[in-house]
């Protein structure tokens, strides 16, 4: 896949990060992280993601490798969407500043790494049962959690190409 230099910019190696964050911290930037697979992008996944960006200065997108997608038996054909392509397109919205992707079943080990000030995620999860909910109160940061918007989801667009109901 082609790569466009402006966007593949923002989808920053494990490695990488630390020297980044270095630069955001000393510019005094509120870091917020979330995670997700963000399979077929949908207004859904738009208006969480600029929510949470809303929390703070910079916004870190933990993305699952297909790998670790496959492992969240979300279904056999999931994800629909590689993940080269799932990761260009969120870097490619203005409002998102760095991409990482993980290959564990959970981000925790990144979340050790970026140790956010905000960590953001959907509320259909209990606050205290996020992942990473430790490491972000040890450092006296916020977790929040961001009502979806109703009615988006990539299952319920996986049905309706399947040929099912909405």
């Amino acid at each position: 896949m082609k790569k466009i230099e402006a966007v593949s910019n923002k989808i920053i190696d494990p490695y990488k990060l630390k020297s980044q964050l270095a630069i955001w911290r000393f510019q005094d930037k509120k870091i917020v992280f979330t995670n997700g697979v963000f399979d077929l992008l949908h207004l859904g996944h738009i208006d969480y993601l600029s929510k949470a960006k809303d929390a703070g200065d910079v916004l870190i997108i933990g993305m699952n490798t297909d790998d670790s997608a496959r492992r969240l038996n979300k279904g056999k054909n999931r994800p629909i969407t590689k993940q080269e392509s799932r990761s260009m397109i969120l870097a490619s919205l203005f409002f998102v500043d760095a991409v990482v992707l993980f290959d564990e079943d959970t981000p925790y080990e990144l979340i050790k790494q970026v140790l956010p000030d905000v960590l953001v995620k959907g509320s259909d999860y209990k606050t205290e049962n996020i992942v990473g909910y430790d490491i972000v109160q040890e450092k006296g940061g916020k977790v929040v959690t961001i009502d979806f918007l109703e009615g988006y989801s990539t299952t319920a667009i996986e049905r309706r190409i399947k040929g099912g109901k909405p």
